[in-house]
C-alpha cells in the first residue's frame, strides 16, 4: 500500500445485499471496498493487482472459500480474512490451515470486521526508516523487519502476513518463552479463547514447515513457544 493512500478491500460473497452497504461503512472510514460475487471475477481482479486484503465467505458459488484461499496463497501473500458462516470451529481451523490470517464469524457487526482489517494492515505497514532493521541467525536465517522478507541460506521464503509476524515476534527475542496468549494478544490485540489458542499452534505449524530444514521454534509444553536461533 502506497503511503497515504486510501487502503484498497475486495469482498468475495455471493450475497449481492452485502458490497454496497458495507463499502459504505468502510468509506467512512477511508477505506475502499470492491464487491465481487463469483470467485472467478474476484480472482481476476486480485491478479490485475491494487488490493491489500481479501475477505472470503466461506459458502461461495463455482468453488467455495477455501479452495479460493488456497488458488489466491499460491499466487500471492495478500492478508485474507475468511467470513465463517455461524462461526462454525471446523471453518475457522481448516481456514487458518490453508493460510488464512483471521476469520469472522457471520453474522457480524461491520465494526469487528474494520478492527480486524486495520490490525492487519498496522501490522503490514513499513516500518518508519530509522536504518535498515535485519536480524541474521547462524543458522542461515535473515530476517528484514523493513522489507517483511525472509530468506533462509540464501533462498527467499515466502510468508503470509501473520507468519511474518509471529517470526519477527519471536526472533527478536531469542530464548524468551510466548506463551498462547502473549502470541494472541500481540498478533490480534484480545484474550485468547479456545479456537484461538488452536490457532495458534495452527500458525506455528505452517511457520515451522516453511522455514524446514530449520527447526528454531521450540515448543516448551505447557509454557508456549520460544525462538532457538543464535544471532550472527
Amino acid at each position: 500500500m502506497t503511503e497515504g493512500a486510501m487502503p484498497k478491500l475486495l469482498l468475495i460473497d455471493d450475497d449481492e445485499q452485502l458490497g454496497a452497504p458495507l463499502a459504505a461503512y468502510f468509506r467512512r472510514f477511508e477505506f475502499d471496498l470492491r464487491h465481487a460475487t463469483r470467485p472467478g471475477e474476484g480472482l481476476r481482479l486480485l491478479r490485475g493487482g491494487g488490493f491489500d486484503v481479501a475477505i472470503l465467505d466461506v459458502m461461495l458459488p463455482e468453488m467455495d472459500g477455501f479452495e479460493l484461499c488456497r488458488t489466491i496463497r499460491k499466487e500471492s501473500n495478500i492478508p485474507i480474512v475468511m467470513l465463517t458462516a455461524r462461526g462454525d470451529v471446523m471453518d475457522r481451523v481448516v481456514g487458518l490451515e490453508l493460510g488464512a490470517d483471521d476469520y469472522v464469524p457471520k453474522p457480524f457487526e461491520p465494526r469487528e470486521l474494520l478492527a480486524r482489517i486495520q490490525t492487519i494492515l498496522r501490522r503490514t505497514a513499513p516500518a518508519a526508516a530509522n536504518g535498515l532493521r535485519v536480524l541474521r541467525f547462524a543458522e542461515g536465517l535473515t530476517i528484514d523487519l523493513d522489507h517483511r522478507s525472509v530468506q533462509r541460506d540464501g533462498s527467499a521464503v515466502e510468508l503470509t502476513s501473520t507468519e511474518f509476524e509471529l517470526l519477527a515476534m519471536l526472533a527478536q527475542a531469542p530464548a524468551k518463552v510466548f506463551s498462547r496468549d502473549d502470541i494472541l494478544e500481540r498478533l490480534r490485540g484480545q484474550s485468547a479463547e479456545d479456537i484461538h489458542t488452536r490457532a495458534v499452534d495452527i500458525l506455528v505449524s505452517r511457520l515451522r514447515r516453511k522455514l524446514e530444514p530449520l527447526d528454531c521454534i521450540k515448543t516448551l509444553r505447557n509454557a508456549g513457544y520460544t525462538f532457538a536461533g543464535v544471532r550472527a
